[in-house]
């Protein structure tokens, strides 16, 4: 129970720093998101002060309060759940935007992000145990796969793949014209279709460093004392590999793993602006363009609790799976 406790007293002080420089952050950057707005309306008309005000208190982006006061209204609306207006997608709430966004990011990321992890994880394993082999000489390759950028990978599958072959579609993530959004088969199926190709290229970038940690564990495992016991009791080659070796092998991996799923939310930018992808990383980039303050603090918002949440997890079954950490804890 202490140290239950001890965790969820320290996740609870990075929560709190956490929120505090999400407020902070967009305010420093330059640029005001009233001012876009007004100007916006100045298109079709003068702007009144009253008129401005009342999209200052909208955005929640008073210029006339104090920095505190701003802080402690902020802090007001997050308990009530309110994340505020996006000026981006004005007058969307940024809660409906995250909604209609995460969806299409966790799948896809999320997803992605899995598969390398478990392709990456047996490959290493193989690799360790037979070392010297074909796959533990190719590691070096997937590995410098994953030093390229993630853009120009994703255009050359992009032009090879859509432009050249057109075997995937070349952007969006659903036939817009030939499904209805819903749980439906034939747009499930326009969504994994569109899905694959963004999907291939967070794999390929990924999976080399996975695979590359992996192996070097299962190296470092194999001159480990209770290895050498097991083979003295005669235990089959299968049973070391997977029960003594692997298992052991596998406990920093999966912090790292925690980490990532973590940032499955953040999306991954670059992919999805090269393949104008529906997600949350689009939905940030636009933000950001706009100095839209409250959707980059709905998106940091929940990109911090998916990290930090993902790590309390993983934190808690580290003390399951290695009753050693849980001891000096």
């Amino acid at each position: 129970m202490r140290f239950l406790l001890r965790k969820i007293g320290f996740y609870a002080i990075a929560l709190w720093a956490a929120v505090t420089l999400n407020f902070l952050l967009p305010r420093l950057l330059p640029g005001n998101p009233v001012d876009i707005m007004v100007s916006r309306l100045a298109t079709h008309g003068q702007v009144s002060p009253a008129t401005r005000q009342a999209i200052e208190a909208l955005l929640g982006a008073d210029t006339g309060a104090s920095m505190w006061d701003q802080y402690v209204q902020y802090l007001g609306q997050l308990l009530r759940g309110d994340l505020g207006v996006s000026v981006a997608y004005f007058p969307t709430p940024v809660g409906q935007v995250i909604g209609q966004t995460l969806p299409w990011t966790i799948g896809l990321v999320g997803l992605a992000t899995i598969i390398s992890f478990l392709l990456g994880i047996v490959l290493g394993t193989a690799a360790g145990w037979k070392r010297g082999h074909l796959l533990d000489n190719i590691i070096p390759g997937l590995t410098m796969l994953q030093s390229v950028p993630y853009f120009w990978l994703a255009l050359i599958l992009l032009f090879l793949f859509s432009s050249t072959w057109r075997i995937f579609p070349i952007h969006g993530g659903y036939d817009v014209y030939g499904t209805v959004v819903g749980l439906n088969w034939p747009f499930i199926k326009s969504v994994v279709y569109y899905g694959i190709l963004p999907a291939i290229t967070i794999v390929i970038s990924s999976v080399g460093g996975w695979t590359l940690g992996m192996r070097n564990m299962m190296v470092s495992t194999m001159s480990e004392d209770y290895i050498l016991t097991a083979e003295a009791k005669g235990l089959t080659p299968r049973r070391i590999r997977t029960w003594y070796a692997a298992r052991n092998a596998v406990l920093p991996s999966i912090s790292g793993f925690a980490i990532s799923l973590g940032f499955v939310v953040a999306g991954s930018l670059v992919t999805e602006q090269v393949f104008s992808y529906p997600g949350i990383g689009t939905a940030l980039y636009q933000a950001v363009n706009n100095n839209d303050y409250a959707l980059m603090q709905g998106i940091f918002l929940v990109i911090t609790l998916s990290v930090l949440g993902a790590n309390l997890i993983v934190d808690l079954l580290y003390g399951v799976i290695d009753p050693r950490t849980r001891a000096r804890g």
